[in-house]
């Protein structure tokens, strides 16, 4: 281990440079009044009179008239430095603070947290991290650690208590800087540590941070423990994917796990794939196999993931080739990969009989598998089979996600099918899906494009008892259908409505609302109202 003192990067020495008065330098020290024989003297008498035990108030009489300098302090604590005369340091730390005039130097009251440290004084030493976390920089205090680390002949310890003090005192955005600082310098920190820090991070508004970490601790070969697999599965429950990667094991294994970590293991390198953080993933989850961190067919099934993801299909189909050969079974996640990977690449029917594949193979598929069957049949126009997959998703207990139920109501309404999507949208509200402002835009546009103004202004109605804001185009399409429709008042109270949120109506709202006005002028011979959708209209031409 490299216990020499390291080269302070650009970023932690421009913060020293600030900060430099408080920083005690360590070569020989000079001395103004007393010769270099005197402070020996001074040095030893105090260390001598501290090891009798005597009070502050003697001390104080004694050595009234001597002045310590930064330089002497720093002395007399590493005289002191051995766990038998770690009180006795710590009591002059506390009699010179009160005697100097002058609070101590965060380089003073490293030197003592790791004499501190090294005795297991952890209270004591908690208490002076506590204080020069709060009064200085975070990274200025971890340099003068690691500065001072080899004077003192200090244990690694000491930055297990520094990290856990800074997580107690919530300084969780730098904790992944500080473990990759402490790595760099020769300096490895305990489980506890880890387990102290995902704590805090997980209780935070940042939970996706823990996974960052837990990453760095696997790649730093400092394992999980039990507590390190509690805390990360409350991370899952908090970003509510716990269920997901529940399944995500079961269908990978062929049964339920009974291992919280393999879930954790499995939901890391699975989101480092999906990240496209391949390589990684791939090397992480390798350490993890040597571990039994993860299981050999959840492992499998992720390789094959990575392959399909890199759109290296031939390759993913030789690993499942050899899944199969060495006497693993196929399963959701590896057809789920295939079949996204076709509907992607527009290969519907492949897509389609690896689906029949699974029924035939009684695998119950997730919902981002029918999710892909949805939004690709929808894209390539084969809408009867989407809505039948959106039925089976139904019938599977499942609900599409609102990106492929989207791509559904957009097609079926650009093909005149608005009340299909109408009709499909109620059946999925009865099961809870909760429509966006996008299915409303789709289906409101659809039915106005046919004529069918009720049924837009139904969805209209029904978007604002959900608390929905509509858009320029619901307005839009609304004013233009109700113009058609010779109900001018109405369409003149949406316009005033639209302008009223700070929406822009299109040009061709403009143009329709003056020939509808002129066209009904005419007719009854008056004279026309247009003046005001002439001068709007003239405004975004």
């Amino acid at each position: 281990m490299n216990l020499s003192p390291r080269i302070i990067p650009p970023l932690a020495f421009h913060l020293l440079s600030k900060t430099s008065h408080l920083l005690i330098p360590t070569h020989h020290p000079t001395f103004s009044t007393q010769t270099l024989q005197d402070s020996f003297n001074i040095i030893t008498s105090i260390c001598n009179s501290l090891r009798r035990g005597e009070n502050w108030e003697s001390l104080t009489k004694k050595f009234q008239s001597f002045h310590f300098t930064p330089s002497i302090i720093q002395q007399v604590l590493l005289t002191l430095k051995e766990p038998n005369d770690s009180k006795n340091a710590l009591s002059f730390f506390h009699w010179s603070s009160r005697n100097c005039n002058s609070r101590h130097g965060v380089f003073i009251y490293c030197i003592t947290i790791h004499i501190l440290a090294k005795s297991k004084f952890v209270k004591d030493a908690k208490a002076l991290l506590d204080s020069a976390l709060k009064n200085e920089n975070l990274f200025v205090v971890l340099d003068s650690l690691i500065g001072s680390y080899k004077l003192v002949d200090s244990c690694p310890f000491v930055f297990d208590l520094f990290v856990q003090c800074c997580a107690k005192l919530r300084m969780i955005d730098k904790c992944l800087d500080v473990c990759k600082l402490l790595d760099e310098n020769g300096f490895m920190l305990s489980v506890i540590s880890y387990n102290t820090m995902l704590h805090v991070v997980q209780k935070s508004e940042k939970t996706s941070m823990v996974w960052g970490i837990y990453k760095y601790m696997i790649e730093k070969r400092i394992y999980p423990n039990e507590m390190t697999t509690g805390i990360m599965i409350s991370a899952l429950c908090k970003e509510g994917r716990l269920q997901r990667f529940l399944d995500v094991v079961e269908k990978s294994h062929g049964k339920r796990c009974q291992q919280p970590g393999v879930v954790v293991n499995t939901c890391l390198v699975y989101g480092m794939i999906e990240d496209d953080r391949i390589e990684d993933g791939l090397s992480l989850m390798k350490r993890m196999l040597q571990k039994n961190m993860i299981l050999d067919t959840i492992s499998c099934s992720l390789i094959v993931l990575a392959k399909v993801k890199m759109r290296d299909l031939e390759s993913a189909w030789g690993v499942y080739d050899e899944m199969l050969r060495r006497g693993f079974e196929g399963n959701a996640l590896v057809y789920d990969s295939f079949i996204g990977a076709y509907c992607e690449e527009k290969q519907i029917d492949e897509a389609i009989k690896l689906m029949d594949e699974m029924e035939c193979l009684h695998m119950k598929p997730f919902g981002e598998t029918f999710n892909h069957l949805i939004k690709g049949c929808s894209e390539v126009g084969r809408l009867e089979e989407s809505m039948k997959f959106c039925d089976k998703m139904l019938a599977n207990g499942l609900l599409p996600s609102s990106l492929a139920f989207n791509k559904l109501v957009a097609k079926l309404c650009e093909n005149g099918s608005a009340k299909s999507a109408d009709q499909l949208l109620t059946s999925l509200m009865d099961k809870g899906f909760i429509p966006d402002q996008s299915i409303y835009t789709y289906l409101i546009v659809g039915y106005a494009d046919k004529g069918d103004i009720e049924g837009a202004l139904k969805l209209y109605y029904e978007m604002q008892y959900r608390s929905i804001s509509p858009n320029a185009s619901i307005f839009d399409s609304l004013i233009i259908a109700l113009c058609q429709c010779g109900r001018l008042k109405e369409a003149d109270e949406f316009f005033s409505l639209m302008i009223g949120q700070s929406l822009t109506p299109s040009i061709h709202v403009y143009k329709k609302l003056i020939a509808s006005h002129l066209e009904r002028a005419m007719k009854q011979g008056l004279i026309s109202c247009t003046d005001k959708y002439v001068e709007k209209s003239d405004d975004i031409q």
